[in-house]
């Protein structure tokens, strides 16, 4: 089977959808990683469709409850304010990973922002799911000002860019040589919650074809 890496950002609704699919539907193991979909707008000078035009705002959210109810999960609550900057729960996300509780940190801060309403980008709501998940709320606190979580952050983000990533959530199936150039060994990128089953179908192509 090919590598399946899942690029997300926690204050991303539809990433919320993915990730509580997407044990059911894509084949494992899957590589959970974390990138700021901040820095992927900053880097494509592209923004969110959430900001600005306020019907497109107004349908995107309705398009996103329907979902959450086709998918049998729980209303969605949205925070007040959203979106907003989810710099600092990235990086306990991020930090969360490296101590091998990152699945379990994420699962909390997306049911916290989703289906509770609670504002990630407080430092204190993210800590809170952190300890919830096992981590120690110091450590979390700490996270947000570590430099080297700041730069496993940022070196992510460019490194999801470069590999074509432009939103989340994204699914990328296979591996990528980046130092093969454009046309070598790139992965095929599945960008939408709604894609998972496409990720999930050529993954198992290319596996029987292996």
């Amino acid at each position: 089977m090919p590598g399946i890496t899942f690029y997300f950002d926690v204050g991303s609704p539809y990433a919320y959808l993915a990730a509580e699919r997407i044990d059911r539907v894509l084949p494992g193991p899957v590589q959970w990683q974390p990138v700021l979909l901040g820095g992927l707008f900053k880097l494509t000078g592209r923004s969110t469709w959430a900001l600005g035009d306020y019907r497109r705002r107004q349908r995107g959210m309705a398009e996103i409850e329907r979902r959450a109810r086709d998918y049998g999960l729980p209303p969605i609550m949205w925070p007040d304010p959203w979106p907003t900057d989810y710099l600092a729960a990235m990086r306990v996300v991020t930090y969360a990973f490296r101590a091998g509780r990152g699945r379990e940190v994420v699962a909390r801060a997306f049911a916290d922002a989703f289906a509770r309403g609670r504002d990630l980008s407080i430092s204190a709501h993210i800590v809170d799911a952190a300890s919830r998940a096992g981590l120690e709320r110091g450590e979390a606190e700490e996270a947000t000002r570590d430099p080297e979580i700041k730069t496993a952050l940022r070196e992510a983000t460019e490194a999801a860019h470069a590999r074509g990533v432009f939103g989340v959530p994204t699914v990328a199936v296979g591996e990528c040589n980046l130092s093969a150039g454009p046309d070598g060994g790139a992965a095929e990128l599945f960008w939408g919650d709604d894609r998972l089953e496409d990720a999930a179908a050529y993954a198992h192509s290319v596996g029987r074809a292996a």
